[in-house]
């Protein structure tokens, strides 16, 4: 057996120095060390030997098993390297070649709103809490208060795709969400897209973005309404902006409010842009969280108060950017959107 070890150790060493691919290799490997290869063969037949000689082929049969193991390993990874230098040969970049001026992208101005409206609200200690388009009708407009006669609940207004489901038409669904996985006290903001069945023209689409926000707390007021997005103009258009509360109707707040904005051309002073009016288009809507909407989600209104915003990022981009029309920032019009 002594000799037949010794024949297979010069073989494997012999057939691995010449080798000169990986599949070789692995051949080899297979031959000598597999289930059923020589050395392995040899191995099973240790039983038919004296006991004295036993451990002794046992220790040589690993000894030699070592040597082909290491001598494969050094020959596989000699061959890698040099496939590996060839191939950079080949492949080798030479950085000193003229190229054309390569076009980069950039931020979409509404991407850049989104981002920049997130950052700013979690500064302010909110979270962004996230949820699906495709909703509910219980969460969409059941959970918020929202009469069964409410024209937004028509069929011209929304887009259903039975009795029971929608594309969201606002992301107030997210604040249902929030409230009922999260509880109170709660400080949260949802981005997203959302669809209604509205006619294509400079200030409106059948799909756009809105941003809603929700803070659940004791002791909640107004006065910290007014207060945080007093604070949320200011940060976003500057120190210089000014707002403008009227009073208006929502189902899912009472009382509601519409917020608008000084002109963010002239400041309030009035100009052609705000036909000297000294005032933007409205800006967002809000109110206190109405007792039943906080009902349903299982928070005590007695106990809890809470106050929401909405507002469409879409009319937040065309403010800040000044952007006359909705339509262009969905048309993919580079001449358009290099100006950013």
């Amino acid at each position: 057996m002594k000799e037949e070890l010794k024949k297979i150790e010069e073989e494997s060493l012999k057939s691995i120095e010449n080798a000169n691919y990986l599949k070789l290799i692995e051949e080899i490997k297979i031959k000598y060390l597999g289930k059923k290869g020589e050395l392995t063969a040899i191995l099973k037949g240790m039983g038919k030997l004296s006991k004295e000689e036993r451990p002794l082929m046992g220790s040589l049969a690993n000894e030699i098993r070592e040597k082909i193991e290491a001598s494969l390993k050094e020959k596989e990874n000699s061959l890698k390297n040099g496939l590996l230098e060839e191939k950079l040969k080949y492949e080798r970049i030479d950085v000193t070649l003229e190229t054309d001026n390569l076009i980069l992208g950039h931020y979409h101005p509404l991407k850049k709103t989104i981002e920049d409206l997130e950052d700013l609200f979690i500064k302010m200690g909110f979270i962004v809490y996230d949820g699906p388009e495709i909703e509910s009708v219980e969460n969409n407009f059941d959970l918020l208060n929202t009469p069964k006669n409410h024209p937004s609940r028509d069929m011209s207004d929304t887009f259903y795709f039975d009795e029971n489901r929608l594309l969201r038409t606002q992301t107030s669904p997210c604040q249902i969400r929030a409230m009922k996985e999260l509880g109170a006290p709660l400080r949260m903001i949802c981005t997203g897209r959302v669809f209604r069945n509205d006619e294509v023209d400079a200030t409106h689409s059948p799909m756009f973005h809105q941003m809603e926000g929700l803070v659940i707390d004791k002791n909640v007021t107004v006065a910290n309404l007014i207060h945080s997005l007093d604070y949320f103009v200011k940060a976003f258009f500057g120190n210089d902006m000014k707002t403008r509360y009227r009073p208006h109707y929502f189902p899912f707040t009472e009382p509601s409010l519409e917020v608008d904005t000084t002109c963010i051309n002239c400041k309030g002073k009035g100009c052609p842009k705000c036909n000297h009016t000294g005032w933007s288009m409205e800006l967002l809507g809000c109110g206190m969280v109405h007792p039943n909407v906080l009902r349903n989600c299982g928070i005590d209104p007695d106990i809890y108060q809470g106050f929401a915003f909405g507002m469409g990022i879409d009319r937040i981009a065309m403010v800040r950017y000044e952007i006359k029309d909705i339509r262009m920032m969905f048309e993919n019009n580079t001449k358009f959107l290099e100006q950013f």
